[in-house]
């Protein structure tokens, strides 16, 4: 079964997990007589798997340090596994059979509370995307893009559009249908990107005013790939597709919605022991375009590329541990000078400082948290 298959790669090694405070967290203002800056950080997990978290978990980054807190939960949002932030309100999936995107507003003491949810159309959303006053989600099991339009107060309105997908992909197991798991803009904003691991493709489209999805190409990569995650370089020329299932970065050119698949670097070492079977999940650009990271769940490390000529190619630097198991969504901080990574099977987040002149990474903290499968950071 395809929703049975996704679980139990999660959930292998899941251990008992940590509780986050039940109920409303209020904003935690032990850091105030500290004199630190901190930032709202928004925790996905799974609250319906042994061990998750009881709703969408509440955090609080020091820029200065790297450091995260966790401060508690908002209840009610049922499986948020991937959590995007848009100041005044937070969008969450609700990554279920009966899939929901719900929507939070932040109040003045800097909790979210829900606003209500919407049906995507569509079974476990599993990514977001804020786009010209749309919001758009990716339903991984049914491999479709689902579209609703933002309503003043941040509320969501009705769905304006539901994109299915068609086709598979050589792997009976994770490939025997479209599978949507990423949904994003281009870096120009004229154009929506659909990456789908069933069909080895990321598909293209323009976004009506009437919150239609328009068709306007698509592209594969080689065959097995299982494309899960891509990343623009800053040029906008360029964007680093990410392959879950043959652990591979695909470097595309770019130009107005048309992709143009390349060359293909490992994201592992030479010599990385095959087993467990390594898959790759998350990938983060630098902000200037030096650097590319992604997470590597079995080998359990963050790989850090160089990005050379110009963004035409990607060379691997190292393969850094986690200190975690199975390490899911990864983000850099707004100022670039740490990496959080999201170990889903150790129940930690780690912090990683980020030397800018190498781009390599070196442990800083660790984080206690509930199935943590996304960090979202305030900017």
């Amino acid at each position: 079964m395809v929703v049975d298959r996704r679980r139990f790669l999660g959930a292998v090694g899941v251990g008992a997990g940590l509780l986050m405070t039940e109920g409303v967290a209020r904003a935690d203002e032990s850091a105030v007589g500290h004199g630190r800056k901190e930032v709202r950080a928004y925790l996905g997990t799974y609250t319906s798997w042994a061990g998750g978290g009881t709703g969408l978990g509440l955090g609080a980054y020091d820029p200065a340090t790297g450091r995260l807190r966790v401060t508690g939960v908002v209840p009610d949002v049922p499986n948020p596994s991937f959590v995007i932030d848009a100041g005044r309100w937070v969008y969450a999936v609700n990554e279920k059979s009966d899939g929901e995107v719900t929507a939070l507003a932040v109040g003045a003491d800097g909790v979210p509370k829900v606003i209500g949810s919407r049906s995507t159309g569509g079974a476990d959303p599993c990514h977001l995307a804020l786009h010209q006053g749309f919001l758009l989600s990716a339903n991984y099991s049914s491999g479709s893009v689902a579209v609703h339009p933002v309503l003043d107060g941040g509320g969501l309105g009705e769905r304006t559009d539901l994109v299915v997908h068609s086709g598979a992909g050589p792997d009976p197991d994770r490939q025997e249908g479209p599978h949507a798991h990423q949904v994003l803009p281009d870096p120009t904003g004229e154009f929506v990107l659909a990456v789908d691991l069933g069909t080895d493709s990321v598909y293209s489209y323009r976004l009506s005013d009437e919150g239609k999805l328009v068709a306007a190409g698509s592209a594969r990569v080689h065959p097995g790939a299982g494309p899960r995650h891509l990343a623009f370089h800053p040029s906008g020329k360029f964007a680093y597709i990410a392959n879950e299932l043959d652990s591979t970065v695909v470097v595309a050119s770019y130009d107005r919605g048309v992709l143009t698949p390349g060359p293909k670097v490992s994201t592992l070492p030479a010599g990385a022991p095959t087993t467990p079977r390594n898959y790759p999940a998350e990938i983060v650009v630098s902000a200037d375009g030096r650097f590319a990271y992604l997470s590597n769940r079995g080998h359990d490390s963050v790989a850090v590329f160089a990005v050379e000529r110009g963004g035409a190619a990607l060379r691997l630097v190292e393969a850094t541990p986690v200190g975690g198991k199975f390490p899911r969504h990864i983000v850099l901080d707004a100022a670039g000078r740490f990496l959080l990574a999201a170990n889903q099977n150790s129940d930690t987040i780690t912090a990683f400082a980020v030397d800018r002149a190498t781009g390599k990474l070196r442990s800083t903290a660790t984080t206690a948290s509930p199935i943590p499968v996304c960090v979202a950071l305030t900017r």
